[in-house]
């Protein structure tokens, strides 16, 4: 594929808000994960024992009056975020060069602004004849969809180009790089915002507790003992932007897509959609597994998933890859993880910082000798990232600097 300019990125999470908050805190190696301390509390009346990535700031942050449709706590993120880094600006002076329908919106989310379905179901009211109704503050259609993130996107940004939601699970921000590159390669449109914002709720704690995959401790990914994951919100965005070969700027050189379909929840077990995405994306960017110099792994921390994505990654890959999670530092960001991440292999092209695994001490030893828990720092040109999701939606992403 011709290779895409990254022409600007930001993520927000439990780190801190915008790009050099997350550098910061990966060079300190400081999480953001605290003891769960969001509601709704369990049948005993406390909070679900665990330990979460929570946005600080969010309950204090209200959408401006004009956006007051769409309020809800996952859109108050996704506010947030684009304020970050100049985020905004961008996709406005994108939208200013080349023409509002020129700028497509690709924006993945998970569970988008159920939080508010959730809060509208607990204070039912009768309404006329009395049936049950939502409260009058909740009675906004937009915000009970899974689209409610990328319609408040589309307002507040200006663009008018196709404006996507790609709710693919865990994959979903990171399948959003793949959807917009074929917009602009097949001349739809001349750039794109891609993006994802994730929010805590109620269905994302007890639904990954019902599947016994929450971990009472912070997540140890890639640890001998690790026995389930930490979960986290997010919200981050990049701008996508066809250019002249010649042009300075941090680039998307490949991606690619499986749907390995094997169970609803456990990834296949000798890892084949894992593969297939990332030899697509590798044969996409043309470039062999031996040119990539850094591997953000999907790594969430359960005992099956690091397991078989440490295989397929040792299959493929020269043992000198430096392959690491970064869901110690954020959590599991769902529908955000795979914008959070890309943004992470950013910070590796542009400073040379190679995270390492938080909270794991003990390599277990299935896994390859690509598996770092120690940060590195290294001048490199090549970093990928892999995202995998319910379902066997699996999606890798690869970035360069330009030539």
């Amino acid at each position: 594929m011709p290779p895409l300019a990254v022409r600007a990125w930001s993520a927000t999470t439990a780190l801190g808000r915008g790009v050099q908050a997350q550098h910061a805190a990966l060079l300190e190696r400081r999480s953001g994960l605290r003891p769960n301390d969001f509601g709704p509390d369990n049948a005993d009346g406390v909070p679900l024992p665990c330990w979460i990535g929570r946005v600080d700031g969010l309950e204090d942050a209200p959408l401006p009056a004009q956006f007051a449709r769409w309020e809800c706590r996952n859109n108050r993120l996704a506010w947030l975020a684009l304020q970050q880094d100049g985020m905004l600006d961008a996709v406005r002076d994108a939208v200013d060069r080349l023409g509002a329908e020129r700028v497509a919106l690709v924006i993945g989310t998970s569970t988008s602004s159920i939080g508010a379905s959730e809060e509208a179901y607990r204070d039912l009211q009768p309404d006329a004849d009395g049936t049950p109704a939502f409260p009058p503050e909740l009675a906004r259609p937009i915000v009970h969809t899974v689209h409610s993130l990328g319609d408040f996107v589309q307002q507040v940004s200006g663009a008018r180009g196709p404006c996507i939601t790609v709710a693919t699970a865990c994959s979903s921000s990171a399948k959003v790089f793949a959807q917009a590159a074929r917009l602009i390669e097949a001349g739809v449109v001349d750039a794109a915002l891609v993006g994802g914002v994730d929010t805590l709720c109620g269905s994302v704690l007890y639904g990954f507790n019902s599947l016994q995959l929450v971990s009472a401790q912070p997540c140890r990914p890639f640890d001998a003992d690790r026995d389930g994951l930490s979960l986290g919100e997010a919200g981050g965005f990049a701008l996508l932007e066809r250019v002249p070969a010649d042009t300075h700027a941090l680039r998307l050189l490949g991606y690619g897509e499986s749907s390995d379909a094997h169970h609803m929840s456990s990834p296949h077990p000798q890892g084949l959609g894992a593969l297939q995405a990332m030899n697509e994306a590798l044969a996409r960017a043309g470039i062999a597994p031996e040119d990539v110099d850094y591997l953000n792994l999907h790594g969430t921390s359960t005992p099956a998933n690091d397991r078989i994505e440490a295989a397929a990654v040792a299959s493929l890959f020269p043992a000198r890859l430096h392959a690491s999670s970064t869901k110690g530092w954020t959590g599991h960001t769902l529908g955000a993880a795979g914008i959070v991440e890309a943004v992470f292999c950013l910070i590796a092209l542009q400073h040379g910082t190679l995270p390492g695994i938080l909270n794991s001490a003990t390599p277990d030893p299935a896994c390859g000798p690509q598996i770092r828990f120690d940060n590195a720092q290294a001048a490199i040109q090549v970093a990928m990232t892999n995202s995998f999701g319910f379902g066997g939606n699996n999606a890798s992403l690869v970035f360069g600097v330009s030539a």
